[in-house]
């Protein structure tokens, strides 16, 4: 069995910012570290966005920012303008070339299929891999998404659009998304907030089709790509131990009202960076406790009022664009985030509390 001072469940997002951030910090100039991942190969998956409210290591790897964003309803449309805090995309493949050609570079570092030629009792593990992800009775947001490129130029790509829930509901909550990188290209998403007991939702090309022709009223376009997946959004079931601190959505990282995870991965890997000497006493790491509690009580609003969440995202974001980012991000204060609960429907906000 092959020991290592450090054990990565899981190479994605999480697992390798957490290796990145260790290695160029230098704190595994006399450390080892095992990855432990199945994939055979690296190549774009997935698209991280988020508002860019703290520095990260990755501004080479975004593919476009914006400084605008709408949101459409059959209620009516909102925009809203913010430069202080840009929206950023990351592309998941320019995200793996870089931190896999800064890991090579160093010895210590080394990456395994499996686990079962480690001593897993001797290390410290940081896991990745949640224990959750067959609770389809639970809500999720679940997706797919497809790049388009026409041969003339459509879209504008001084603004993105957030939401537009003028859009086929069934019962559950539903929105488009969509991410104009050029005037003639675009990542168009159909996303749903729901359980994912009900196959009938799973229609995706369907919708996009129908979206991309009857909406947006382009007739020819290629797809360049496309990528699917579902983010839970409730609490993992993994356990920490005293040798063992979960990462990733594994680890809490996801924020349930949004599905945000990619700069609460970053700010875990400086936190445990910035503790590694320390690791087996240092006190866990959470997104924070008023975040917990406001999003199960939405959650509760959006499980039982699903026909009501279109006018209560809407009204969201007329509060002062700062402050609804600053709230999204998990890093608004007490002032800002009654700023945006005075925004909601009392009265059914007030019942779902209990």
């Amino acid at each position: 069995m092959k020991e290592f001072d450090y054990i990565i469940l899981g190479a994605g997002c999480a697992g390798l910012s957490l290796a990145y951030e260790l290695d160029i910090n230098k704190k595994l100039k006399d450390k080892t570290l095992a990855i432990v991942e199945t994939r055979d190969e690296y190549k774009r998956d997935k698209t991280w966005s988020f508002w860019k409210v703290i520095e990260h290591n990755f501004e080479d790897c975004v593919i476009k920012a914006w400084n605008s964003f709408s949101i459409n309803s059959n209620l009516g449309s909102h925009e809203v303008v913010n430069r202080e805090f840009p929206y950023q995309t990351v592309d998941s493949g320019l995200f793996y070339k870089k931190v896999l050609n800064q890991l090579a570079q160093n010895k210590n570092i080394q990456f395994f299929k499996n686990s079962e030629q480690l001593n897993l009792e001797n290390s410290f593990i940081f896991n990745s891999i949640p224990l959750n992800n067959a609770d389809r009775s639970n809500v999720w947001q679940h997706f797919k998404g497809i790049e388009i490129e026409t041969s003339r130029d459509i879209f504008d790509d001084e603004i993105f659009n957030l939401m537009d829930f003028d859009c086929d509901q069934r019962d559950n909550v539903h929105f488009f998304y969509t991410l104009p990188f050029k005037k003639n290209k675009a990542l168009i998403e159909t996303t749903w907030l729901s359980k994912m007991d009900d196959i009938t939702l799973n229609d995706y090309d369907i919708q996009l089709e129908k979206y991309i022709k009857e909406t947006l009223k382009i007739k020819n376009y290629k797809i360049n790509y496309q990528e699917e997946g579902a983010i839970p959004l409730f609490y993992p079931l993994n356990k920490t131990g005293k040798n063992k601190i979960n990462i990733g959505s594994a680890g809490g990282m996801t924020r349930l009202s949004t599905g945000y995870t990619f700069l609460n991965i970053q700010d875990h890997s400086k936190y445990i960076t910035n503790n590694i000497e320390k690791i087996h006493n240092t006190k866990a790491y959470h997104i924070g406790k008023k975040y917990e509690v406001l999003d199960n009580i939405f959650l509760n609003v959006l499980k039982n009022n699903p026909d009501k969440m279109p006018k209560i995202f809407l009204n969201m974001f007329k509060a002062s664009s700062k402050t609804v980012i600053k709230f999204l991000s998990n890093k608004s204060n007490i002032f800002e985030d009654l700023g945006i609960i005075l925004k909601m429907p009392k009265w059914i906000f007030i019942k779902n509390i209990f």
